[in-house]
């Protein structure tokens, strides 16, 4: 069941608009408005009791509900507070009793977005009426939001002039506002465009699906490039297949399908408290080996294998470690050599250039020098696009390469290089 409340706002932010709205010069059409509310204690014996007068962070989709003021009455979702979700840590505004009962609805469209939910509302899809394939443009898929920024840089830096759009799906924050990444990207010119596809909303297009989305950006829009990914945080339960992340596998079929050439950002971390998720995450593992065709990924230069010593945790989570006793993972099994059939190429990075751009640089509350692995497959992503757009390839890993089992020494040298004054400024 819904973990509603009443509460009353006792502050209200400006509302800053998200980045489709600043893009498109209309701060009032939508964007997040930031809030503190106290909630009502709950009458009769049904309620849960809560601290009288305790002031708690919640946040409004303009969009959706209008502005919000001080004094309002507001039911909100209280789940994702009470649960102290590291990506969610905050209510949500599910409706302005004060002033948004009346709505302003208008949006011109039939097509619903969040069909068949209370926040269902009708939008004018994008999805294009003809079909122009193969698009033979190049698409980044994500495996987390937080692996915008770095792509996007990284391709502006590799391919300047060249426009980037942004296509936001399913696996974490479905509101296109929520997004601080994005709307920093398209104030700096680094996104050329933000579509929302499936159930994600809010960007400055909506199409019904992934496919829809991209292949409008790439033929109707000019995009060069798009890049594909989950809005901010993540769904997961730590299973192989139940989590956002897996979005990713949905999005490469559609690029590939589309005629695009389709490069998968792997996440990656050096300092990441799982097992599972250090060296080249599961997530990415179960999307390379569950794709129907084989994809470019990158890998910062300096990464000597993909299936070295330093993937073995990675490997054990997604294909089971070994019983004690029993030999370590053999490489030459059948699911990783399905994981070596892709296009793995290495590209060159600089994390103090990023690092001294101011653009985001944190994940999963670690900052750029705490992990600079995480940050450095993304910026190898980012560079690795822009040489997609311009048909050049960056050095392909040789079969010796791929099966030597050399330990990486990548996050030790990145560590390193960072080290300096200016960079930890930067920082």
């Amino acid at each position: 069941m819904l973990k509603l409340r009443r509460a009353i706002v006792i502050e209200a932010g400006p509302g800053a608009p998200g980045g489709s709205a600043m893009a498109a010069g209309d701060p009032g059409a939508g964007g997040e408005q930031q809030l503190t509310v106290e909630l009502i204690p709950a009458s009769g014996g049904g309620g849960v009791p809560v601290a009288e007068g305790s002031p708690r962070r919640a946040i409004a989709d303009v969009g959706l509900l209008g502005r919000s003021e001080v004094g309002d009455e507001v039911i909100v979702n209280v789940e994702a507070l009470d649960l102290r979700l590291g990506s969610g840590g905050f209510d949500i505004v599910h409706v302005n009793l004060t002033r948004g009962l009346e709505g302003r609805g208008g949006a011109g469209g039939e097509v619903m977005k969040l069909n068949y939910t209370s926040l269902q509302h009708a939008v004018e899809p994008v999805d294009d009426e003809n079909l122009h394939l193969p698009l033979e443009r190049p698409v980044a898929v994500l495996a987390l939001h937080g692996q915008l920024a770095a792509v996007a840089w990284a391709f502006a830096e590799g391919a300047p002039g060249r426009r980037l759009g942004y296509v936001q799906t399913v696996g974490g924050a479905l509101p296109g506002s929520h997004s601080r990444s994005v709307r920093m990207l398209r104030e700096r010119g680094l996104l050329a465009g933000h579509l929302t596809a499936g159930a994600a909303f809010g960007g400055e297009g909506e199409a019904i699906t992934t496919a829809g989305a991209i292949h409008h950006g790439l033929s109707s829009l000019g995009w060069d490039a798009a890049v594909c990914g989950p809005g901010p945080g993540i769904v997961g339960s730590g299973s192989p297949l139940g989590h956002g992340g897996l979005a990713a596998l949905d999005s490469a079929h559609a690029a590939l399908a589309l005629g695009s050439s389709t490069l998968l950002v792997a996440r990656m971390s050096s300092a990441d408290e799982r097992p599972r998720h250090r060296g080249i995450s599961h997530h990415t593992l179960t999307v390379l080996d569950l794709l129907s065709e084989p994809v470019t990924v990158a890998l910062p230069a300096g990464m000597r294998s993909p299936v070295g010593a330093d993937l073995r945790a990675g490997l054990g989570a997604v294909f089971g470690e070994p019983a004690p006793g029993r030999p370590a993972l053999e490489l030459e099994v059948e699911r990783p050599v399905r994981i070596t059939r892709h296009d793995w190429r290495r590209a060159a990075v600089d994390l103090p250039a990023y690092a001294a751009s101011g653009l985001p640089a944190q994940t999963m509350g670690r900052a750029l020098t705490e992990d600079p692995l995480f940050f450095a497959a993304a910026l190898a992503g980012g560079t690795a696009l822009s040489e997609l757009v311009d048909g050049a390839v960056g050095r392909r890993m040789s079969g010796d390469e791929l099966a030597d089992g050399m330990e990486d020494e990548l996050a030790d040298e990145l560590a390193d290089e960072l080290e300096g004054d200016d960079a930890d400024e930067a920082a």
